[in-house]
C-alpha cells in the first residue's frame, strides 16, 4: 500500500458532526485485549499529531500556513474524540490502566522484533522491562483493590511477572538521553518506529499524570505517580532518537505518513467489524491529511515528498500478537541500567556512581516506594503475590512469590 497513490476526497468533506463523533462504546467484558490495545494507541497517536501540529503554528509566522495546519490540526481532534469514547462509561481507571501497559508491553516487543537498527532495538528492549513491570505493579494493585484478574484482562496473551523492578528504573535525566539518528540514512522502518513509540509512551505518559490524583486510595495515587514519571523518562529515550535536523514541514509528512501507516495497519488487525470500518474512514482521512502536507512542502521549502519518504509504499505492517518467548529472552538484561548513551550491568558502576546516588534521593527508603508497597501489602494479605505466567520466572531473584525482589537492575 502507498498512501499517495490512494484516492481521497477534498479535506473540508472530512468533518464530521457530533452524532459521528460520538460512537458505540466497545462492550468491557467481551471486547478484544488487542482492539483495546489499538483503540489506546491510536488515541495517542492522535495526540501526538494535534501536540505537534499546535507547537509548529507556534514556531510559524506564515498565517496562511497557519490556516492550512488548523484545518487539518481541527480534524486530528475529531478523531480524537471519536477514538477516545470507543472506552464505555464503566471501565474503571486501573481496568483501563491493564490495557495501556499490554499496549507498551508488545507493542515495544514488536517493533523491537522488526527492527534493524542496533540502537534503537535497545532502547525498546530496555524500556521494555520496566514497562513489563509496570503491568505486574497495577495487575496486584487491581487484584487487591477491584478482585479482578488481570490475566483475563490481558487475554493470557501477555505474562504477568516482575521485570526490571520500577523501584531501580530511576534514572538521573541525564541518563535517559540517547543518540539522534540521521533521517536520510535511516531505515524507513526506523522512522516509523521513533514516531510510533514516542507517541505511545507520550500518551501513557501523559494518562498518568492527569489520573493520578483521580484514584480512590493513596497508595494507588503514588503508585501512578510513581511510574508517570518512568514514563518521562521513556519519552525522553524515545523521542531523543529522532532526527532533530528535520524540517517542521518534513516533520510535517513524516507525522501524517506514520498516521497511514497506523491505521491501515490497525484496518487489516482488527477482529471487531465496527471498530475496522473507524479505523479505514480515518485511514482515507490521512491519506488527504497526508496529500495537503505534501503540497505544503513543495510549496513552501520546494521540496518533494520523495526527499522524505523515498519510497511510499508501507514496511511491514503492525500486527498484534503474544510475545512470551521475546520477552523471556530479553530479561536476561534485566540487570542493566543506562549511563547517557550507553547500557551498562548496574553491578559494574562503582558505588558513588550517579545512578546510586541518585536513586538515594528518590526513593529515600523501600518502604516509601509505592511499587515496592503495592506487592508488600499484598503479599501480606494473601500469601504471595499476584502473577500470571506458563512457566516458571527466568530470572531466579524474580521468581519467589512471597518476597518482592528490589536488588534486580540495581546489584
Amino acid at each position: 500500500m502507498n498512501p499517495f497513490e490512494y484516492e481521497s476526497k477534498p479535506l473540508d468533506e472530512y468533518f464530521m458532526n457530533w452524532e459521528q463523533m460520538y460512537p458505540k462504546s466497545y462492550n468491557k467484558k467481551t471486547v478484544a485485549p488487542y482492539t483495546k490495545v489499538r483503540i489506546i494507541l491510536m488515541n495517542g497517536t492522535e495526540f501526538e499529531s494535534n501536540w505537534f501540529l499546535h507547537q509548529f503554528a507556534r514556531n510559524c509566522n506564515n498565517n496562511d500556513l497557519r490556516r492550512e495546519i488548523a484545518v487539518v490540526r481541527s480534524q486530528e481532534q475529531q478523531q480524537q474524540k471519536r477514538i477516545s469514547c470507543l472506552k464505555p462509561i464503566n471501565e474503571n481507571m486501573l481496568e483501563e490502566t491493564i490495557a495501556y501497559e499490554q499496549l507498551a508491553i508488545d507493542l515495544t516487543a514488536i517493533l523491537a522484533q522488526n527492527e534493524k537498527c542496533p540502537i534503537t532495538k535497545a532502547a525498546l528492549d530496555f524500556a521494555l522491562l520496566e514497562d513489563f513491570d509496570h503491568l505486574y505493579r497495577f495487575a496486584n494493585l487491581l487484584k487487591m483493590d477491584y478482585g479482578i484478574d488481570a490475566d483475563i484482562m490481558v487475554g493470557k496473551f501477555t505474562e504477568i511477572m516482575p521485570g526490571r523492578p520500577t523501584i531501580n528504573e530511576h534514572r538521573h535525566p541525564i541518563d535517559n538521553i540517547r543518540p539522534y539518528g540521521n533521517s536520510k540514512k535511516m531505515d524507513p522502518y526506523t522512522r516509523l518506529v521513533g514516531g510510533i513509540i514516542t507517541a505511545a509512551e507520550q500518551q501513557t505518559m501523559n494518562f498518568y499524570m492527569n489520573m493520578a490524583q483521580m484514584y480512590k486510595n493513596h497508595l494507588g495515587r503514588k503508585l501512578f505517580s510513581e511510574i508517570g514519571m518512568v514514563e518521562e523518562e521513556h519519552v525522553s529515550q524515545y523521542e531523543s532518537l529522532k532526527d532533530p535536523n528535520c524540517t517542521w514541514l518534513e516533520q510535517w509528512v513524516m507525522h501524517e505518513y506514520t498516521e497511514c501507516y497506523l491505521y491501515y495497519s490497525m484496518y487489516l488487525d482488527e477482529s471487531d467489524k465496527y471498530i475496522k470500518q473507524i479505523w479505514l474512514e480515518h485511514f482515507e482521512m490521512e491519506v488527504a491529511h497526508l496529500k495537503k502536507a505534501a503540497e505544503m512542502l513543495q510549496k513552501y521549502e520546494r521540496k518533494q515528498t520523495k526527499s522524505v519518504i523515498p519510497n511510499g509504499e508501507f514496511p511491514t505492517l503492525l500486527k498484534f500478537g503474544g510475545n512470551k518467548e521475546y520477552i523471556r529472552n530479553v530479561l536476561k538484561t534485566v540487570g542493566y541500567t543506562s549511563v547517557k548513551e550507553e547500557y551498562i550491568e548496574a553491578s559494574k558502576l562503582p558505588q558513588d556512581a550517579r545512578f546510586f546516588e541518585h536513586l538515594k534521593t528518590i526513593n529515600k527508603a523501600p518502604e516509601f516506594v509505592a511499587s515496592h508497597l503495592v506487592i508488600e501489602e499484598y503479599i501480606n494479605k494473601f500469601g504471595e503475590d499476584y502473577r500470571y505466567c506458563d512457566k516458571p520466572h527466568p530470572i531466579r531473584a524474580l521468581s519467589n512469590r512471597k518476597k518482592d525482589d528490589i536488588t534486580s537492575g540495581r546489584k
